[in-house]
């Protein structure tokens, strides 16, 4: 499924390609090295994590206990690529490294070990967690190391929608709950709204804002255009379902008229002019202040911000998810099934003194007791046992709901994405599930004016609103974004200069006068083909026909 993008924080794992080979030591040699005693391993981390605890939280110090592990994490801010590179180039490496997209430069590298040894006879609880899909660990069809243990959740079942075009509840609620289908819908919306109410507590109110800081830019400015035009999150690609053809998805037409349609939008004054300057943090506080309309983004990117608003009461400037496309011709695909992707995760480097500790460390976050602890935490404390079952009380439920500190002062859930985790609707031996999220307890952590605005559009869920899983094919190769490509090669290094096109040339046409949009938008496809794209392309479709291959047309 498609509810965790392709940088969202932690949900993420490994990158099964085929034709990428890498050296490694091999985990046998090393697998005899295990000490007794407190250890510390170091750990990097190619996302922020703005809710680390450094290990001193009730939860993670029950971790310690059990483990005698604490790590020493470093986090960065800019998604890993210079500094993952940097560790390449100088062969420096911490204990523990989650990548992202970065794994084949630490595979081509010789950065990190084969756990295929140390997972057989060390990890029982990893080998069960990953069940049928153990074998979408495997690096490629000519390379089957497993140098990347994947991190999203197994078997999801998704109850809410990742993505959407988000509005206000107060604006619904003042325009009397208008459909909200189509961009248009979206866009009389806030002209609306903000023209009876063009200031909110004493600030011009912004109809749209958009992010584009560094690789943010595809969260929240090119991704929308493909999920608004019916194709699903392959990162800054379109794949074929029939012929797995792949090209990027701004070179679709489709794709222009969105961009056309955010073009009018700054036009008509209903676009953040500081869209394509703005820094993260500033978003964010701007989207806190309630005066943002519309949103078009993922929950987890404006999380932070979301849960401000709840915090300072300010429920109504809250925003609901909808699931809105250019026309009403394309279905807003959030929901397309993937199957389990591999995908992005967590390694383990040759520089590890002691991998099968760590190895075991991993092993621990996967078992029972610890995915209980991550989702539920501990017993006595955030929860209750009656007649068998754990339950939360409604205090501490209202605490995890409006406390944006919480994770990081109880730890619950603070190392969940640093090992694989099993997905909402997993049961464990007593018949609960593992994570606390159900439809029910979905319901529950809504605000009550969100409950009123789903009510008032017959749905009891956001992702009511939505088309549903069985209205779309799965997708054979899972997702595109979290395919690697070789480090060094020429395709990494034609798709970066693509890329670098995009920054430019995406909001230069979103700010052109609309006399001079299809001008611009012509002078990108220009350069993008002067770059190389077409080959790139052709070398991106066998990545994903190996793929394919890989798993078995699964």
């Amino acid at each position: 499924m498609n509810k965790y993008l392709r940088n969202g924080l932690f949900f993420t794992s490994i990158v099964l390609i085929a034709g990428v080979t890498g050296c490694s030591k091999d985990s046998a040699n090393v697998e005899d090295e295990d000490p007794d005693g407190d250890i510390t391993l170091s750990l990097f981390g190619a996302d922020m994590h703005s809710q680390w605890d450094n290990m001193e939280s009730p939860v993670s110090q029950i971790v310690k206990e059990e483990t005698g592990v604490t790590l020493n994490a470093e986090f960065d801010v800019n998604g890993g690529d210079q500094k993952i590179s940097l560790m390449a180039a100088s062969g420096d490496y911490p204990d523990l490294i989650l990548p992202k997209g970065n794994a084949s430069t630490l595979v081509d590298s010789g950065a990190l070990l084969d756990l295929t040894d140390l997972i057989d006879e060390h990890a029982p609880n990893l080998k069960k967690i990953y069940g049928e899909y153990y074998d979408r660990l495997k690096w490629s069809n000519e390379d089957e190391s497993i140098y990347i243990l994947a991190t999203p959740p197994v078997d999801q079942t998704y109850w809410q929608p990742g993505t959407g075009f988000m509005l206000q509840h107060d604006v619904v609620e003042e325009l009397g709950y208008p459909d909200i289908r189509t961009v248009q819908d979206f866009e009389d919306a806030i002209k609306e709204y903000k023209d009876i109410n063009p200031t909110i507590d004493g600030q011009p109110t912004i109809g749209l804002s958009l992010l584009a800081d560094d690789w943010r830019i595809m969260i929240s400015t090119t991704d929308p255009a493909a999920f608004a035009t019916g194709s699903t999150g392959d990162g800054e690609f379109y794949v074929d379902p029939e012929t797995y053809e792949a090209k990027l998805h701004y070179r679709r037409s489709e794709e222009k008229d969105y961009f056309r349609w955010l073009n009018h939008m700054n036009d008509i004054d209903l676009l953040d002019p500081e869209s394509f300057v703005q820094k993260y943090d500033q978003y964010l506080a701007k989207i806190s202040s309630g005066r943002i309309l519309g949103l078009i983004d993922s929950d987890w990117q404006v999380g932070e911000a979301q849960r401000a608003l709840r915090e300072a009461g300010m429920e109504n400037r809250m925003h609901g998810m909808y699931p809105v496309t250019l026309t009403e011709e394309f279905k807003h695909p959030n929901f397309q099934d993937t199957g389990y992707l591999g995908g992005w995760g967590i390694g383990i480097s040759v520089d590890c003194e002691n991998p099968v500790r760590a190895i075991k460390f991993l092993d621990y976050l996967a078992s029972d007791e610890a995915q209980i602890l991550q989702n539920w935490g501990i017993e006595g404390e955030h929860y209750t046992i009656e007649d068998g079952k754990r339950v939360i009380s409604e205090e501490e439920m209202d605490e995890r709901d409006n406390n944006a500190n919480y994770q990081k002062q109880t730890g619950i859930g603070v190392l969940k994405g640093f090992a694989p985790a099993y997905g909402d609707g997993v049961e464990d031996s007593t018949g609960q599930t593992y994570t606390i999220a159900s439809p029910e307890q979905i319901k529950d952590s809504y605000t009550d004016k969100e409950k009123e605005v789903l009510g008032e559009y017959g749905a009891e869920l956001w992702k009511d609103l939505y088309p549903q899983e069985d209205e779309f094919p799965a997708k054979p190769w899972g997702a595109a974004y979290n395919m690697a490509v070789p480090s060094g090669s020429s395709l990494e290094l034609t798709l970066q200069r693509c890329l670098d096109i995009m920054k430019r040339k995406v909001p230069e046409a979103i700010l052109a006068d609309p006399n001079d949009f299809d001008k611009v938008w012509d002078e990108f496809m220009s350069e993008l083909e002067a770059a190389g794209v077409e080959e790139a392309e052709k070398e991106y479709t066998e990545l994903i026909k190996n793929r394919v291959e890989l798993w078995g047309g699964s």
